[in-house]
């Protein structure tokens, strides 16, 4: 995964009347936590950043105290309407250190035939692997798969130095098998009690 880098500024003043100003200008406000450091207050590009996190995990590269450093998104506020970027929770990390993120799980191939539904029981998967070093989803062949069959955590490949980050049997994806319509179990039902008289 590519680092990220954001010209992001000190931030000094607080408060909602401070961050409606920040956001008039173009910015969002942010705070940077981790590693035992005082939080950090940054005002972040708006529009740079909002394209960084349309990768899962973006590892992004801010400046602090004069040196940059490697964050990762923790909690993302949006505008419930408009969706804008409101406020982001950044994480402080370290090149070589292990961090827990969840993945998006893609598929790839069709499902045998006979109106089968794919369900994601896991719409993420949960990894550690080294900060600088995060996949941005998982491909899992779905080709074929018949009703009843279900994906495991333990059955997907994952990249060199990435490990599972939940129970292994976990459930990630299963097959349901097409449903009867209403009318016909309807009509399945008044035969069985016309037969029953």
């Amino acid at each position: 995964m590519s680092e990220i880098r954001l010209a992001a500024e000190s931030r000094t003043e607080f408060g909602k009347g401070a961050a409606r100003r920040a956001r008039r200008a173009g910015f969002v406000p942010g705070v940077v936590y981790g590693h035992g450091h005082a939080p950090v207050h940054l005002n972040l590009p708006g529009h740079d950043l909002m394209m960084a996190l349309k990768t899962p995990n973006a590892l992004l590269v801010v400046p602090i105290e004069g040196k940059d450093e490697y964050v990762l998104p923790k909690a993302v506020q949006r505008e419930a309407i408009k969706r804008t970027i409101e406020h982001v929770d950044l994480l402080l990390v370290k090149r070589g250190e292990k961090v827990t993120v969840e993945i998006p799980v893609h598929t790839e191939g069709e499902l045998a035939a006979g109106g089968n539904l794919l369900e994601h029981v896991l719409n993420a998967l949960p990894i550690e692997a080294e900060a600088t070093h995060l996949p941005e989803a998982v491909t899992v062949s779905i080709e074929g798969l018949e009703a009843g069959a279900s994906v495991l955590a333990k059955d997907i490949t994952l990249p060199a130095g990435v490990t599972l980050a939940v129970d292994a049997d976990a459930v990630v994806l299963q097959v349901i098998g097409a449903q009867a319509s209403q009318a016909d179990a309807d009509a399945q039902a008044a035969a069985e009690a016309g037969a029953e008289a």
